[in-house]
């Protein structure tokens, strides 16, 4: 089914939501509690829910003293792998109150690329929903090679939606929608909407992202296009706002799907 508004989110059957690495953790770590809560509130109601995580490699920062993402590949895996186990963690406690289980899924570019893989990760997927787990979906950094990573979570989080055939996927983000230029700028505008096909070349949308993150505006807009070609619409919004996107309010920018 392709959803027609954003009002529709309440009511489809399955949906995924990716945040970034700065909406969860650093000082905006315990902003995970209100996450869990919106994803737990849609899942009690019978919704699917998925969610792409970024934040193991900026969990795992700050325990080395270190104020940024490390520029070299063996850091970064290092990091990963330390900070990975800590992310989910706090995940599966949060998810504890509601009496949800979280299901780890680490997967890297080849994993999607390759028929049998990518079907054993859509299997995977599939059971744990079917087992009313929720999958808790993150690149597999500590493996991964600079060839060969999704370079950031927001088109990872479009590959997924569209592996699974969901019907929704919300992009989450320390800005509350889509602008015509960065939103710090005088006469920024907000878009509404974006309608299938729409060509958003005239704007600036080419921001970079936080300094523990790699996407910005325009690594999501790109995964929007890749999800509403394959029939998923794509809802961009603010963390804080997450608990109002799963509702089906006038939140965010909307992304029309290829009907």
């Amino acid at each position: 089914m392709v959803l027609q508004n954003r009002s529709e989110i309440a009511t489809a059957n399955r949906v995924v939501v990716k945040v970034g690495s700065s909406s969860i953790s650093g000082k905006n770590a315990a902003k995970i509690a209100n996450l869990v809560a919106a994803l737990a509130t849609a899942h009690k109601s019978g919704q699917e829910v998925i969610l792409v995580t970024s934040g193991a490699i900026a969990t795992a920062i700050p325990l080395f003293g270190l104020e940024t993402r490390p520029d070299d590949l063996a850091t970064s895996q290092a990091l990963a792998s330390i900070g990975q186990g800590r992310l989910i963690a706090r995940y599966q406690e949060s998810l504890e109150r509601y009496d949800i289980i979280a299901g780890q899924v680490l997967l890297t570019a080849q994993d999607l690329e390759g028929e049998e893989t990518s079907t054993n990760a859509k299997s995977a997927m599939q059971r744990l929903l079917e087992l009313r787990a929720i999958p808790i979906v993150n690149e597999n950094d500590t493996v991964a090679t600079a060839e060969i990573r999704f370079g950031d979570n927001d088109r990872l989080a479009a590959l997924v939606a569209v592996l699974v055939e969901a019907d929704a996927l919300i992009l989450l983000s320390d800005v509350d929608a889509l602008y015509n230029k960065p939103p710090s700028e005088p006469g920024a505008v907000r878009l509404d909407e974006v309608r299938f096909g729409e060509d958003l070349s005239q704007f600036d949308i080419a921001g970079s992202g936080s300094s523990v993150g790699t996407g910005g505006a325009i690594t999501k807009v790109a995964a929007a296009e890749i999800a509403t070609a394959a029939g998923v619409s794509v809802l961009l919004t603010s963390a804080d706002l997450v608990a109002e996107a799963l509702s089906g309010a006038a939140v965010g920018t909307w992304f029309e799907a290829k009907g």
